[in-house]
């Protein structure tokens, strides 16, 4: 299957002062067939991190962001060349970081500093080949084993948003699910449940449109 090359250079670099813009995201997906449902939303969550040659640490994808592209759609060429990835980014960064590039991460002045914007990305689909699959390995870990591989520290505050973030997004919209539950007095549950049954309703959830854009399409799917 062929796949776009990856973007190299940076004569489209976007720049803010000094600091070089960067964009990237934490890919996760929810794992199935937990036992335990009682454990919390992290507890069924694996995130994607990538691996270079000779390293035993880890990082999230992540790439300069340049000047023909949205932030969100930056994020995503990044997952794609890097990780292989491909699915929805939520439109709310998790936030913005500072720090230098791997090159200059023991020097003291402020050259090659960058300004990284990170978000999430729920992965719908994962790619057998892609750009820069000869320089990254991809592999999934639950958050734990994600916290102690990150390289940076900014990933693990990164990491730590991320899961809280997801963690207060289930537990708000649980509530909200179950404020919009109708409300049957006791003696007539049952009556209800057999008129809804006879006249052929099942109580299933209405079906969701899942959307996909093509594998050499530039655009990004972005939930707000």
């Amino acid at each position: 299957m062929s796949f776009l090359p990856a973007r190299k250079g940076r004569h489209r670099q976007r720049y803010e002062g000094h600091l070089r813009l960067v964009a990237g995201c934490i890919p996760y997906r929810f794992r199935k067939h937990v036992e335990d449902s009682n454990r919390g939303v992290t507890s069924r969550i694996t995130v994607l991190m990538i691996s270079t040659p000779n390293r035993d640490d880890l990082v999230f994808p992540k790439g300069g962001w340049e000047d023909d592209e949205t932030v969100h759609e930056a994020a995503c060429r990044e997952a794609l060349e890097e990780a292989g990835v491909k699915g929805i980014l939520d439109e709310d960064q998790l936030g913005v970081w500072e720090f230098r590039s791997k090159s200059r991460q023991n020097c003291c002045d402020m050259e090659g500093g960058c300004r990284g914007h990170m978000f999430a990305l729920e992965v719908t689909e994962e790619l057998d080949s892609w750009a820069e699959q000869t320089s990254y390995n991809r592999k999934w870990l639950s958050p734990e084993e994600a916290y102690k591989y990150c390289r940076y520290d900014w990933m693990r505050d990164a990491l730590r948003v991320f899961l809280r973030a997801i963690e207060d997004d289930r537990t708000s919209e649980r509530a909200e699910k179950l404020e919009d539950l109708p409300m049957f007095p006791a003696a007539n549950a049952i009556a209800e449940h057999q008129m809804l049954t006879s006249a052929g309703y099942s109580a299933k959830p209405p079906a969701v449109q899942h959307l996909e854009e093509s594998f050499t399409s530039n655009k990004c799917i972005v939930q707000g």
